[in-house]
């Protein structure tokens, strides 16, 4: 049986790449650029309509991501029972995610809820910077969506940091100070 996982880890990390660099673009360059908008009332649509031809894109690569970690989890279940520290951060990682996607679906909420307000012609300076006319629902929602797009790439990124991690602990104690010598 062969002990390579090229597709599940591909899909563990590309979904994961995915979710973070969309995330961090969206929140950067798309709401960003919607900020820019000459007519304030076309702020709040252009940033919606955005997230929302993303929304698709990034479902799927959660679902990606969330099946690949299964993947790698079933693969490497020997070696879980066997190492504390990769038991650990298995954990961590699942919790993560956990809280990762639960931060995309709030955030996908008060997306709808925001673009509701714009397709009514509210005005704002940003997607998620109210102007002086916002109304107070859309200003709540709108600072609680500027918390979580920062939180999201925040989470995801420590998720690619952990995965990371976790690669290098699947190295053989013995390849590590054969390698150290060489050094």
């Amino acid at each position: 049986m062969s002990e390579r996982n090229t597709l599940v880890r591909s899909m563990h990390d590309l979904g994961l790449g995915a979710w973070f660099g969309g995330s961090l673009m969206g929140a950067i360059g798309l709401n960003g650029a919607a900020a820019h908008a000459s007519d304030p009332r076309e702020r709040l649509t252009l940033s919606s309509r955005g997230w929302g031809m993303w929304a698709p894109v990034n479902a799927l690569a959660i679902g990606t991501h969330v099946v690949g970690s299964l993947g790698l989890i079933a693969a490497n279940k020997s070696r879980l029972m066997k190492q504390p520290e990769a038991q650990s951060n298995t954990v961590v990682k699942a919790g993560l995610t956990g809280l990762a996607v639960g931060l995309t679906a709030y955030s996908g909420m008060l997306g709808a809820k925001v673009a509701r307000q714009g397709h009514k012609g509210e005005t704002a300076e940003g997607a998620t910077e109210p102007g002086a006319h916002t109304s107070t629902r859309t200003t709540m929602a709108q600072r609680q969506l500027k918390a979580i797009q920062w939180a999201i790439p925040l989470v995801t990124g420590t998720l690619v940091v952990l995965g990371a991690q976790q690669g290098e602990q699947q190295r053989p104690l013995a390849g590590w100070v054969r390698s150290m010598r060489r050094h």
